[in-house]
Parts: C-alpha cells; structure tokens; sequence
C-alpha cells in the first residue's frame, strides 16, 4: 500500500549548509567537465543542475568497499561527510560518476554512526551520473512539467528535477520507507519539496497523474501497465528493461501520442540501471570462473567471427532468445557462461579469420550465439526494436522489418522500488 505524502511525518531533519567549499564547487565542476568530454551530457537545465547540487547533502554519508570483489563476506566502511579524517575520500567517490551505495541491508538511513559493516548486501544507491544524465537529457525536461522519479536511491534525479521542472509537479517513488524518509529530509534542506511516496514503484503513483515526462531507475522485466496508464498524452517515460541477465541491458522508450495511442521502442544500449527487490540476477562467481580452462571443454576450430561488442542489438536479442546467459567482460577473450547449468564458451584468436571456439556444458552457447547472428542479419542487423502492448496483456519485440521477434518474460514486473 502506499504512503501519503500529505500524511504526518516524522520532523524534517534543519536546513543544513551546503558547506560549498573551494574543493567542492571543484569536484563537482571536475565531474561534470568529465560528462561533457565523454558525450554523456551537453548543455542545458541538466548541466546548470548537476554544477549547483550539492551532492553531500543529498549523500552525507557513503560506503566505500573495502574487500576484493569475489571475497566473502563482503565489507564496507560507511563514510560520513562530518567527520574530517572521511571528508576527502567521501568526495572524491561522491563526485567520481560512478554509483554510490548509500543503504546496507535495508537499515535505516537517518542517524547511522558510520564505520565498518560486514556481510549482507547493498540496497539502495545512486546510479551512475553518466548514465543518469544521458536520460534526463532524453527526457527533454521543461519547467512545469509532472515527473514521478520511480526509484529514489539517493534523490540525486529527484533533485535534478526539481530543479528544472519545479518541485509542484514531482514525485519521487520507493518501496523502502528509509530510503523515503531519508530523501525527504535531504531534499527539503535544499529547499525541495516534492511529493515523497513509499510504495510499489510499478504501480506509479496515480493520485498526482498524468504525467509528461516519467523516469525509472531500475531494471524491469517488462513495462509496467500502469507505468504506461499515468502517461499523459505528449508524455515520454524511459525505463531499463532486462532480463536474469546482467549483461545486455536494453532502454524501453515510451511515448504516448496527442491522440492517446502508445508507441514504444526497445534500444540496444551499453549500460542501464540495475535490478532491485525482487529481480535475482545472475552472475558469473569466481569459482564457476576458475571453470573456464581450455582443458575442461570441447575446442573447435572456426573461420565464423565473433560478433562485434557493438553489435548491441543482436547481443539484446540472444538475451531473450537464449536467456540465462553472463558475459564475463574480465576476461581476455569473448567468454560467455551458463551459471544455471554449468556449460561456458570461450573464443580465441588464432590467425588471419581464425578462431578457437571452446564449449563446455550441456549449452552449445556457440550454436546459440550463431543462431541469432543469422537472424539478427536477416532482420537487418536492427538496435532498436519496437515494443508491441497486445490486447491480451502480452508484450513483444520485433525487428522494423518483422523478421524477429520475442515475447516479453510474462512474469513479475521486475523490481518494486
């Protein structure tokens, strides 16, 4: 059920200082001077926005991982801006454009004594800023306009919005009441108040609806139908859609017409948001890694290339087409593995249109990856694919020219930030 944001609440926590120092205004310049240079943002409200947020504000307090990334249990230590001795580590991470984890174990944000924490998982963060910044620019935000931020994380897209849109018409949306009230708090001390909703993420939140422009920060299987009902006519709202697997991300584009149809398109992207509550991704652990070896599979000899790491599209469609799938991006060479059942792939070059195409495990994932390469090309080797809505409540993918298609995992939505 969701919360109220009109309801009591606990105090908001006092304005804080922004505390912009010297060092700060540059770290912040610094990031977004990186942005530019990589393509991920260009000028615009967007722009003005990340150089006036105070990101310390928004993330007072951080976790910096501590062990390697296949060590058991894991460790953090929670890093927090009061404290002098943290203050230049906390920034730098802060304003490094990478995700910040700001929530373990779904503990309560407000009032943590920072220090070390051991075991368990992350469970709220913000995205990184590139990415984030690349889609706000996609949403082409207008002052005025109403945008629910479905996945609160740190508030960082809900500040942003604010900013260039007004707080009126702004919601900000998660199933976890600390990552809420955290938000709350964090965003009125910048002067914000936009609607603070704890709730089911997929379900949006109708009561300030329709609205122009909506953004979702985490992964979901297929589009949510009430997502897509609270759109306004001239509306556009941008969501990862993936699978079990984390390595082949796709951005679902919806746009609802002046007329009230709906179009929709699925693009093949590098990066999207990841997966939360509810969504058990897949992963490559480092003792199915220690597998990989070419005296443990069966080698081929092969004049077949391996397909391009730019041939997005086609690496989207063998995602869905032959789910359960992990690249292993460490690796030297294309390594594909099957952690459910065991079977890898491995392909080397060998000489001049010359490959070793090793396989192990019930999974030929070679076969598989060819498959899809013979009808990715006669589909016209799309990265963008359109998203149908049947009647009967399904959801599929198709090719421009028709040639390939997949249906949607009818399953849960995904995630319900």
């Amino acid at each position: 059920m969701l919360t109220d944001p009109t309801a009591p609440a606990a105090p908001l926590l006092p304005p804080q200082p922004a505390v912009d120092t010297p060092g700060v205004v540059a770290a912040r310049a610094a990031m977004v001077a990186r942005l530019e240079e990589s393509g991920e943002l260009g000028s615009g409200p967007v722009r003005e926005a990340l150089l006036a947020l105070p990101r310390q504000i928004l993330m007072p307090q951080a976790y910096v991982r501590r062990s390697a990334p296949d060590e058991t249990p894991p460790y953090w230590d929670l890093l927090d801006f009061s404290r002098p001795a943290d203050r230049e580590e906390l920034l730098e991470r802060l304003h490094s454009g990478d995700s910040v984890a700001i929530q373990h174990g779904s503990e309560q944000i407000l009032g943590r004594v920072p220090g070390p924490r051991r075991g368990g998982v992350m469970t709220a963060m913000s995205s990184t800023m590139g990415m984030t910044a690349d889609l706000l620019r996609q949403l082409d935000l207008q002052p005025g306009q109403r945008v629910p931020d479905v996945g609160t994380g740190a508030g960082v897209t809900a500040a942003i919005v604010c900013f260039v849109c007004g707080d009126e018409g702004v919601v900000t949306l998660d199933i976890d009441p600390h990552v809420t009230a955290a938000a709350r708090d964090r965003l009125s001390a910048l002067g914000y108040r936009p609607a603070t909703v704890t709730g089911d993420g997929t379900a949006g939140w109708a009561d300030a609806g329709p609205y122009d422009r909506m953004f979702v920060s985490f992964a979901v299987r297929r589009v949510p139908e009430a997502l897509v009902e609270q759109l306004a006519p001239g509306g556009r709202a941008l969501m990862t859609l993936g699978t079990s697997s984390p390595s082949w991300p796709g951005l679902a584009v919806i746009e609802r017409r002046q007329n009230g149809s709906v179009e929709a398109e699925l693009r093949a992207v590098e990066f999207g948001h990841r997966a939360g509550a509810g969504f058990d991704r897949l992963f490559l652990c480092a003792a199915f890694r220690a597998t990989i070896t070419p005296d443990r599979g069966r080698t081929q000899r092969s004049r077949l290339a391996p397909p391009e790491d730019t041939a997005r599209g086609l690496w989207l469609a063998l995602d869905h087409l032959y789910p359960g799938l992990v690249r292993h991006f460490g690796a030297e060479d294309l390594t594909v593995g099957a952690p459910e059942c065991g079977s890898w792939m491995r392909v080397r070059t060998v000489g001049h249109h010359r490959w070793d195409v090793t396989t192990s495990g019930p999974r030929d994932i070679w076969a598989e990856i060819q498959d899809v390469v013979g009808r990715w090309r006669a589909a016209g080797a799309p990265n963008v694919y359109r998203l149908h809505f049947d009647a009967d409540g399904s959801q599929r993918a198709t090719s421009p020219n028709g040639a390939l298609t997949w249906q949607l995992s009818p399953g849960e939505t995904g995630d319900a930030r």
